[in-house]
C-alpha cells in the first residue's frame, strides 16, 4: 500500500495531479480542494494516498491532508459511492464542512454535487452516522463551564461527533476541545480544534 508521496509536482489539473518521486511520476486522482492547496508545478509537495485495486484497474487517489483522505475513505465505504463520486463531493465540500453535514444529518447539501441524487445523499448521512459511537459524542466526558447553555453543549457534542467522522478519537480531540470557546458555533469549534491540532504537529 502507498501511504503517502513526497516529491515534485509535475502536473496539476482540475481533478488530477502527478507527483514525481525518485524519477517516477505517480498520477493521482484528487479533489479540487486539494488542487487549490498545492503549490505551483515544480514545487515540492506531500500528499496522502489511497489505492484501489480491481481485476482490470488500479487507481491512486491523493489528498493534501489526512482529514480529507479520511473523508474520502468514509465516502467510498458507503454503498453506491465510488472514487469519482468521492472526489467530486470533496471538490465541493471541505473536510470540516463534510464532518459537520454528516453530524447534523444535512443530506440535502450533498445533492449540490453533480451526480449525487437525493437517495445517495441520504445514504451517505445514514451510513456514516451509523459508524460513529453515540457514546463518544454524548458530551458526558467533556468538561464545560457551569454556566454553559444547552445550545453550547449541543455545539460541542456536534463538533466532537464531526471530528470523530474525520477519524480522530475522543482522547485525541478532548485536550484541544477544552481550549476552545464552547459558546461558539459547531463549525467554529471544529475549525479551531483542527487549527490547534495542526499547530501541534
Amino acid at each position: 500500500m502507498i501511504y503517502s508521496l513526497k516529491g515534485t509536482l509535475i502536473l496539476k489539473e482540475t481533478n488530477f495531479i502527478v507527483v514525481e518521486c525518485s524519477g517516477i511520476g505517480y498520477g493521482c486522482k484528487t479533489s479540487y480542494n486539494t488542487v487549490k492547496q498545492l503549490g505551483a508545478v515544480g514545487s515540492e509537495v506531500k500528499i496522502y494516498t489511497h489505492m484501489t485495486v480491481r481485476d482490470d484497474n488500479i487507481e491512486l487517489f491523493g489528498f493534501a491532508t489526512l482529514q480529507e483522505l479520511n473523508c474520502f475513505r468514509l465516502l467510498i465505504s458507503v454503498s453506491g459511492v465510488g472514487g469519482k463520486a468521492g472526489t467530486s463531493i470533496l471538490s465541493d465540500i471541505t473536510p470540516e464542512n463534510f464532518a459537520f453535514l454528516v453530524a447534523t444529518g444535512d443530506s440535502k447539501a450533498f445533492t449540490k454535487t453533480k451526480g449525487i441524487g437525493t437517495k445517495t445523499a441520504q445514504r451517505i448521512v445514514l451510513e456514516l452516522k451509523d459508524k460513529i459511537s453515540t457514546e463518544s459524542f454524548s458530551g458526558k466526558n467533556i468538561s464545560l463551564p457551569a454556566d454553559n447553555t444547552d445550545v453550547s453543549v449541543s455545539a460541542v457534542s456536534e463538533a466532537m461527533e464531526a471530528l470523530i467522522v474525520l477519524g480522530y478519537s475522543q482522547a485525541e480531540i478532548a485536550p484541544f476541545l477544552r481550549k476552545c470557546d464552547t459558546t461558539a458555533s459547531t463549525q467554529e469549534i471544529i475549525r479551531e480544534v483542527l487549527r490547534l491540532m495542526n499547530l501541534k504537529k
